[in-house]
């Protein structure tokens, strides 16, 4: 009699901290514009998909509107958090928008700071 093994299935589920965060956009002019711009960073990864990009981090990710401006060949200002609420379609991560960039965490615990989050237990 043969025995057969199923190979592990690479969607299985994993609660585990994935330590990432990121954004969808849309593929459009601007959204080619974000991810030029976001795809200079270190700890981020473009993926160019038919009809979105992804954007993904390790850690933490600063949108830095006065960057998408300039690479926009626009003046400052025209970027900010509405446009890019615009152009992104979700999300994953903790998301603070800030008046000159919007930063993504990969752990809500980096973001205690801006969320008015006590990360001290209650006595």
């Amino acid at each position: 009699m043969t025995t057969f093994k199923t190979a592990e299935s690479p969607f299985k589920s994993d609660n585990t901290a994935s330590n990432k965060c990121g954004f969808t956009l849309m593929n459009n002019q601007v959204g080619v514009i974000v991810a030029e711009v976001m795809g200079q960073k270190d700890n981020v990864v473009i993926t160019h998909l038919p009809s979105m990009i992804r954007v993904d981090a390790t850690g933490r990710m600063d949108v830095v509107y006065s960057e998408i401006d300039e690479a926009a060949g626009e003046e400052e200002g025209w970027f900010n958090s509405a446009e890019f609420e615009e152009s992104m379609s979700t999300h994953y991560g903790r998301m603070v928008h800030l008046d000159d960039r919007t930063i993504m965490f990969a752990n809500p615990e980096d973001a205690a700071e801006y969320l008015d989050f006590d990360l001290k237990p209650l006595s």
